[in-house]
């Protein structure tokens, strides 16, 4: 029998707490597999965008274990959501989904949310980027493993991976950040990735902090590098 798929998308627009105009936005998103998962995500566009009829990039960001649930001020604490809500501003569409509690991120689910994403705002394809710390960089490695064509690069930041599969994104730009003494993952979950990629031909890169434990994230996006280093990258350019 046919696994009947039904996805249902409703849209929540919540007033901003700060007295300047809101700069990223509350969303719901459910998608039925069996059972039906929902995922509340925060959306930002970039301050040109309702003035422009370009196509912009897109980073998706996938928070830790610690920010897990149904409220999403928590998806603020850190990394690209912090910036946003601190006042930075980025070039780039950033979608940051909240995962629900006892979970890990659901490939299927944050795939078929990219999908409603591009469908109603202006992304280019050939430009999306996936980030995330921790139980989110676990999840940057499983999108990216279950969609190796898709994404333009990817930065796993202390997260770990399944290494029996990375020839399937060895051709994939590939930035990956560990804290030394991170006590919670170990530096070797991601060493271990890299020594993959690399054995398949990758030029992966790989950043340790040495005096870091597990917060290596906080330097990680904090550094515009980073972002310029995504924005270099596209899958027309990769496929060269």
């Amino acid at each position: 029998m046919k696994i009947l798929i039904a996805i249902l998308f409703s849209f929540i627009f919540i007033s901003s707490s700060f007295s300047q105009q809101e700069k990223q936005t509350s969303h719901n998103f459910q998608k039925e597999i069996k059972l039906t998962l929902t995922a509340n995500y925060l959306l930002y566009l970039p301050k040109d965008y309702n003035e422009s009829d370009k196509d912009f990039p897109l980073v998706l960001f996938l928070h830790g274990a610690g920010e897990r649930g149904n409220d999403l001020e928590k998806v603020k604490v850190h990394g690209l959501p912090r910036l946003v809500n601190e006042g930075k501003e980025f070039p780039f569409i950033v979608v940051s989904p909240q995962c629900p509690e006892l979970v890990f991120w659901n490939t299927d689910l944050l795939s078929s949310l990219l999908d409603e994403i591009e469908a109603n705002y202006r992304v280019d394809k050939n430009r999306i980027y996936v980030t995330g710390l921790s139980m989110g960089g676990h999840g940057t490695w499983s999108l990216a493993l279950s969609a190796p064509n898709r994404f333009a690069a990817i930065a796993p930041v202390c997260g770990w991976a399944d290494t029996t599969k990375a020839n399937t994104i060895a051709s994939l730009p590939i930035w990956v950040f560990h804290g030394a003494k991170d006590n919670v993952v170990p530096v070797a979950a991601s060493e271990v990735m890299v020594n993959a990629l690399k054995s398949c031909g990758s030029d992966v890169k790989l950043t340790i902090y040495p005096e870091a434990n597990h917060d290596s994230w906080t330097e990680t996006y904090n550094n515009e590098e980073l972002y310029k280093w995504f924005l270099e990258h596209s899958l027309d350019k990769n496929k060269k």
